[in-house]
């Protein structure tokens, strides 16, 4: 195909200010339709971006004529309509880009993976810090083996909550707090960059200081075949000065950080820094991981690359989830089931 014909479905923030001016910017890839329940934010958006059709629900554009040309729908809704949303799609035939996390619960994320396969779609999930070129230069430095072999990954994420949506504290809407807002997303780059080991047990503990229905903080512990261990912290009000990103990986022979990347490797007994000279800014790094993570998207449609963070590997996070969820309310160790 010479262009890719797609729709941005919610023109929330993550939609109109992130997603929508990447795929702008694509060449091949051309906005036919806007999708929001405000009809006036549809509107508004599309002339703002230059496109001709706005709709108030999937139904309605999968109904038009518009549906006929349509390759893909670029999800960026609340997560309880991930599932409804997803399935609509596929079963027209069109591939889906669904921001994470893919949903509220294993179920549904089963649903969502079981109906690509049965409708041969692509159904890929947000997760764009597999795509900042820190952490892909990280992931290469541990599989060259510069680092030894790792043993243990040390991460968090901490931000401010007047940065959370309301609907990420409505349990009904979100399924769950912090853990599904960024818990998910360092669990997953940990199982990226160690290129997926199994998960054996977790162990979490969660706190509601200023939330009512879901979680505002986390602990969480992991055991991971080959004697690996993966912690993270995730916090929406940890009282602290700004956001805090990081993560921290170690082996027997050196250890790598971001953020900032820094690498260490162990050279005939002495620590040598193999850190590239070039340094890119945390705004850079966000914006550059969005570009790179819609891109590889457009190209999975197109044929130009393998499907990455599908619907079925989603399923499996999605699982260990609920494991850690499972592991905070009986406050003790969970044996995940393989």
């Amino acid at each position: 195909m010479e262009k890719v014909k797609l729709a941005l479905v919610g023109c929330g923030n993550i939609g109109q200010v992130v997603h929508l001016p990447v795929l702008e910017k694509m060449a091949d890839v051309e906005i036919v339709a806007v999708v929001d329940p405000d009809k006036r934010k549809a509107q508004s958006v599309a002339e703002r971006a230059n496109i001709g059709a706005t709709f108030t629900s999937l139904d309605a554009l999968l109904s038009s004529p518009i549906a006929q040309e349509l390759h893909a729908v670029d999800i960026c809704t609340p997560t309880d309509t991930h599932r409804p949303l997803a399935l609509q799609a596929m079963q027209a035939g069109i591939d889906v880009f669904v921001e994470k996390p893919i949903s509220r619960t294993a179920k549904e994320a089963r649903d969502m993976a079981e109906c690509a396969a049965k409708y041969d779609r692509k159904l890929m999930v947000g997760m764009n810090n597999r795509f900042r070129p820190d952490t892909m230069l990280l992931k290469t430095f541990i599989e060259k083996k510069e680092l030894g072999k790792v043993f243990y990954i040390k991460s968090g994420w901490l931000k401010r909550q007047d940065d959370v949506k309301a609907w990420q504290q409505q349990q009904a809407k979100s399924g769950g707090g912090v853990i599904l807002d960024l818990g998910i997303v360092m669990l997953d780059m940990a199982l990226w960059l160690l290129n997926y080991p199994e998960v054996q047990t977790v162990s979490a503990s969660t706190y509601k200081q200023f939330t009512k229905s879901v979680e505002d903080s986390a602990a969480i512990f992991v055991r991971m075949a080959g004697d690996i261990t993966f912690t993270t912290e995730v916090s929406w009000t940890f009282q602290r000065e700004g956001d805090f990103f990081y993560c921290n990986v170690f082996g027997d022979d050196g250890a790598a950080f971001i953020n900032p990347l820094k690498v260490m490797k162990r050279v005939h007994g002495n620590l040598v820094n193999l850190t590239p000279a070039k340094a890119q800014t945390p705004v850079s790094l966000y914006k550059k991981s969005y570009e790179n993570e819609l891109r590889y998207f457009i190209n999975a449609i197109k044929g130009l690359v393998p499907l990455v963070s599908t619907g079925q590997e989603a399923a499996k996070r999605m699982g260990i989830v609920e494991a850690i969820y499972q592991s905070a309310a009986k406050k003790k160790e969970i044996a995940i089931k393989k």
